[in-house]
């Protein structure tokens, strides 16, 4: 737009130039052409932007996962890097008409010293945008380095709600989506269903009573009723002893019309369905999920993201692929529109109104000004459908209904 308004400035000046210099010494009009065809080969040779190159690193810090995980559901090593190198690939379709290229680099490791030692050396040759698989300890960490630096950062995985209300990140934006959007999208449809009570089923693990508080919260947020709280800690072999463990575990007094299951490793989750006392929906871990992402979701183009995704990388995109993905598409588009590789303007623009991401959703996302929080829909799933997406029909926001989906402006400690 600015190379257009520049183009008919400078075509408008130099067409009075000349026909008042015509006045004056009688310039004729193929002289006239000519000054008006060499101001326009000046003005394109101006205009042409300037080629850019931007790496961007992918740092993981690798977590043990739990011996126990049934197979099919043990997270793949190269998860999120190849969600990342994708938007990779399709930043730079665009970016080769705008001469500008982006580079990825890949860094795992299980020791937080070398994480941060990785962190710092990339930045001193002059690297200022990562793009972390991390959890909340290490991006705490990231983020005290990160003070007084030029950095852009992106979480991809860590989804804990402190990181969204309480313990507020400074220079960390977030792709991947926290507890609360996903127990406020089973919450809302919980409520459009008219389904008020549950029985609520959560590990023994930090994680998965994190989980449980945030569903809670969720559902006193909507008016859900939870009839009665269960702790699961059997060690024995579910895959034998589920019609005779669970129905028991599941028996409770008052009446229930849908059972809560916080598990967020899916050691014991999985097991519930259609094994509860009384015959309701499961929701949570496993049943009815709430996810960013999922191999159902074909509206709004996402078939040929899917089919993209699963020729780069042999297998199906997951939740944080789809987050790395929407990191790095966040970074290319503000570069694209800003023509600007620095990362305080990437910042400032990501930052602001201004910005829009198109993700697949339907509708364009942006982040949330307070907790730097990416806004989208939720797909509500079972493993091979889509069943509703969230926010639910009739939920009212003054803003938008998309910030009924986690922690609001005044629900955050985050400014």
């Amino acid at each position: 737009m600015f190379e257009f308004t520049m183009f008919l400035i400078v075509i408008f000046t130099v067409f009075i130039f000349t026909q008042s210099l015509s006045a004056i010494v009688n310039i004729s009009a193929k002289k006239q052409f000519f000054a008006i065809g060499l101001s326009l080969i000046c003005l394109t040779t101006l205009a042409q932007p300037q080629p850019i190159t931007l790496q961007i690193s992918y740092v993981k810090f690798d977590q043990q996962q739990a011996s126990n995980v049934l197979n099919i559901f043990k997270i793949p090593e190269d998860s999120g890097y190849m969600g990342a190198e994708l938007a990779i690939n399709d930043s730079n379709t665009t970016g080769k008409f705008l001469k500008q290229h982006f580079t990825l680099s890949n860094f795992s490791t299980a020791k937080s010293d070398d994480f941060l030692r990785y962190l710092d050396a990339k930045y001193l040759q002059g690297q200022q945008i990562f793009i972390l698989d991390a959890p909340l300890t290490e991006l705490v960490k990231v983020d005290k380095w990160a003070k007084n630096k030029s950095l852009l950062l992106f979480n991809v995985s860590e989804s804990s709600d402190e990181l969204r209300s309480t313990q507020c990140l400074a220079k960390v934006f977030h792709t991947s989506v926290s507890n609360a959007m996903k127990s406020d999208a089973l919450a809302q449809w919980l409520l459009h269903r008219r389904m008020n009570k549950v029985l609520l089923v959560q590990g023994n693990k930090a994680e998965d009573i994190q989980l449980a508080h945030s569903f809670i919260r969720s559902a006193k947020r909507f008016g859900i009723k939870i009839i009665d709280k269960k702790q699961w800690d059997f060690n024995t072999d579910l895959r034998r002893s589920t019609q005779q463990e669970i129905p028991l575990f599941t028996q409770t007094v008052q009446d229930y019309d849908a059972v809560y299951v916080a598990d967020k490793s899916k050691e014991f989750a999985e097991f519930i369905p259609f094994n509860t006392y009384l015959p309701r929906p499961v929701i949570g871990s496993a049943g009815l999920e709430a996810l960013a992402w999922h191999g159902a979701i074909e509206q709004w183009g996402a078939t040929q993201l899917q089919n993209r995704f699963t020729d780069l990388a042999s297998r199906a995109m997951n939740e944080t692929d789809f987050s790395a993905y929407l990191a790095v598409r966040s970074i290319a588009q503000s570069v694209h529109k800003l023509h600007s590789k620095d990362s305080e303007k990437l910042k400032e623009y990501i930052s602001s109104d201004k910005f829009e991401l198109a993700a697949y959703k339907g509708r364009k996302l942006s982040f949330r000004s307070w907790n730097r929080q990416l806004r989208m829909p939720l797909s509500l799933v079972h493993p091979h459908a889509l069943v509703s997406q969230s926010p639910q029909p009739g939920m009212l926001h003054p803003v938008t209904e998309l910030d009924t989906l986690g922690f609001d402006a005044q629900e955050s400690h985050c400014k």
